[in-house]
């Protein structure tokens, strides 16, 4: 696995490098010794997924508040995302500043996101699966979100031909 640290501290891209033969290939997509070497976390109580069946749907941007502040790891499992961190640690010599990647199920690419950063994602595919490992149990009454459009972020989505689909509920979280 390779580890490249983003712009924002503790955000890492991970590639796997995968054992690739006639039969297909095989790579591992976790390793806890490889995250402990890094100071990472390494416990994922709760697992999700996101299945997104149209192109244009846009999720974000989400975290969870303190006490239980989650650490997520996000791989796509198929079709193809832009996906987003946005780092609200007020500590942070890169607070409100935004991170991009493509995530999709041909390169096989994840995000580990810090405590105290929100994350999102525009599906550029339909059919498009994500898989997600939180270090930490969802707590509804402590879900958060910030406008995926706030001008104070400037977050540059890919221009599509259609409107993007967002839900009521990400429509309405507050500009920062």
């Amino acid at each position: 696995m390779i580890f490249t640290e983003t712009p924002l501290k503790g955000a890492y891209l991970i590639s796997p490098e995968p054992s690739i033969d006639k039969r297909g290939l095989f790579a591992r997509t976790y390793c806890e010794k490889e995250f402990k070497a890094r100071g990472l976390q390494t416990y994922f109580p709760q697992c999700n997924t996101s299945y997104n069946t149209k192109k244009g749907t846009l999720r974000g941007m989400h975290y969870q508040q303190a006490p239980y502040e989650e650490v997520k790891l996000v791989r796509c499992t198929a079709g193809e995302v832009f996906d987003v961190i946005v780092d609200l640690r007020h500590d942070s010599s890169t607070y409100l500043t935004w991170h991009s990647a493509i995530l999709s199920a041909e390169n096989r690419k994840a995000f580990y996101i810090p405590k105290g950063c929100a994350h999102g994602f525009l599906t550029l595919d339909d059919g498009v699966e994500l898989h997600y490992m939180m270090g930490e149990e969802y707590h509804a009454d402590l879900a958060c979100g910030v406008r995926w459009d706030d001008p104070a972020l400037k977050i540059q989505w890919p221009t599509l031909k259609e409107p993007f689909n967002v839900n009521h509920k990400d429509q309405q979280w507050e500009m920062l």
